[in-house]
């Protein structure tokens, strides 16, 4: 017998963030009454929403505004939440997971959506006083009471975190120098024009930028006094925010002898090598790719839950995904081959006295790249032709002027 065809069976969600809880949506709204569910989540609290965690390190919004899911929507919807307790061992004979408390759940179905921890750089000084990385609301909290007593900053990463941070540390009052290994801000989103509008952008609200800048060493004895660079140059600080990038956190599924590769490996179903057990999020890895794009996360666990739920003919085909971000308070968005190879053309409109630019990356008279910085309004648009594949060749001469011209 299929053991989903069973009544009430098991389900275990390991990770409370927001992948866990897309899925948790997903199964209740599909199949409220066939699962009695778990949900371990190591913070000690409910699901949030970790793209507002700068609004919040800012002082612009507090933790309760960005709540998602609180204590009374798990007991209305007859969850069992179990907060502030990470799994630390799968064991896939007996079929039951623990938590570091000693928590023992057993499972028919368990789900991984452990997402990923923050790179700490491995250089001299990383372990100092002073050093954060930029991931939960914890994070936030102790640069927050870092701030009241510190004045200067550096932030390791140019990416939207690194970005978020210093921008969060600056309304904060303090002195940041944001210092970025590769020659563009946001490399992994921006083309190289768009990266230097928005690197003169930050600048322009008070933040330093420094590009092409490695970093030997974080500096101090007893806590921070600064961050040295390859080249010789040494940047004084109180506090050193790393925001060079993530990893995704499959510990407990290696040692679980899952098949893992930077993720943990996952088929069209998101199922991995173990076939009662599945995976989502920051944490998977689909042919080779991990991502942590909200949209592709949100794909990944709607195919789940239809799994779950005995749609077994449901499968995951990665989507272009657009990036629409407000960095530092401007306007950014990206998506497909933004930069384009020989097989492509790229038409661009740029005003210097607003700040805006446009990269559109067109092959055969098809969108299939954009690139924005300063006023993202026509993004849905560019977005919807990009996805329908449409024939632009009729409007190409005014493209770049947006949906209105």
């Amino acid at each position: 017998m299929n053991m989903l065809s069973r009544l009430r069976c098991r389900l275990v969600i390991v990770g409370n963030g927001m992948a866990g809880v897309m899925a948790l949506e997903e199964i209740l709204a599909r199949a409220p009454r066939l699962f009695d569910i778990t949900v371990f989540g190591a913070e000690a609290h409910g699901s949030y929403n970790r793209i507002l965690l700068s609004p919040v390190l800012a002082g612009e919004m507090a933790f309760a505004d960005i709540v998602t899911h609180d204590a009374a929507w798990y007991a209305e919807n007859h969850v069992e939440q179990i907060a502030g307790e990470a799994v630390v061992e799968i064991d896939r004979a007996a079929r039951n997971v623990r938590g570091a408390h000693g928590t023992i759940r057993p499972y028919d179905l368990l789900l991984l959506a452990t997402g990923s921890n923050p790179v700490v750089l491995p250089i001299p000084g990383a372990g100092l006083p002073g050093v954060f990385t930029f991931r939960d609301i914890a994070d936030v909290g102790a640069m927050r009471a870092a701030s009241r007593t510190s004045q200067r900053a550096v932030v390791i990463g140019g990416g939207l975190l690194g970005l978020e941070a210093a921008h969060g540390l600056c309304r904060n009052g303090m002195s940041v120098t944001v210092v970025h290994l590769m020659p563009g801000l946001m490399e992994r989103q921006l083309d190289a024009m768009s990266a230097n509008l928005l690197a003169q952008a930050v600048k322009s609200r008070g933040i330093a930028v420094l590009t092409s800048a490695s970093t030997a060493a974080v500096l101090g004895e007893d806590r921070v006094t600064g961050v040295a660079l390859t080249d010789g140059r040494s940047i004084p600080a109180d506090m050193v925010v790393m925001a060079a990038g993530t990893r995704p956190r499959i510990a407990v599924a290696r040692e679980a002898r899952l098949a893992c590769g930077r993720g943990v490996r996952v088929d069209d179903a998101m199922r991995t090598s173990d076939p009662c057990i599945y995976a989502i999020g920051e944490c998977a890895e689909h042919d080779g790719v991990v991502v942590g794009l909200v949209a592709p996360i949100r794909d990944m666990a709607r195919v789940f839950a239809r799994h779950a739920a005995g749609d077994f003919a449901a499968q995951y085909a990665p989507a272009v995904a657009g990036t629409h971000l407000k960095v530092s308070g401007i306007d950014t968005f990206s998506a497909g081959d933004f930069l384009g190879d020989d097989t492509t053309e790229a038409i661009s409109f740029r005003d210097k006295t607003r700040g805006v630019h446009r990269r559109l990356v067109l092959r055969d008279d098809r969108l299939v790249g954009i690139a924005m910085v300063g006023d993202a309004r026509d993004s849905g648009w560019y977005f919807d032709l990009l996805r329908r594949g449409a024939d632009v060749s009729a409007m190409r001469d005014m493209l770049a002027f947006g949906a209105a011209a």
